[in-house]
């Protein structure tokens, strides 16, 4: 009868334990499935913003092939006087 009672408590133990390995599992699955959620939505965030940027640079080569002006340097530096159109250039004076 002790001996049974000992088998008894050794089976609840065993099962106990198992119950606890189990539920153990099954949390780290969770954590393990939400992290991988987030993985994915962050994976999609960067790659939407890399197609922004690259729709972005594509945009302004396309902007320049069309405005070559953009990769000429300015007629004027800032803080030069601009000429004027209607003037017409200061003559040379001309030497003997």
């Amino acid at each position: 009868m002790a001996g049974l009672l000992i088998v008894g408590f050794v089976v609840v133990a065993l099962m106990l334990y198992a119950l606890d390995r189990a539920l153990k599992a099954r949390a780290q699955a969770r954590r393990l499935a939400a992290m991988s959620d987030r993985l994915a939505a962050a994976t999609a965030r960067a790659d939407e913003q890399q197609e922004q940027r690259q729709a972005a640079a594509q945009a302004g080569a396309a902007l320049t092939s069309v405005m070559p002006a953009i990769k000429r340097p300015p007629l004027a530096l800032p803080g030069e006087q601009q000429p004027h159109p209607e003037q017409p250039p200061h003559p040379q004076p001309s030497q003997p």
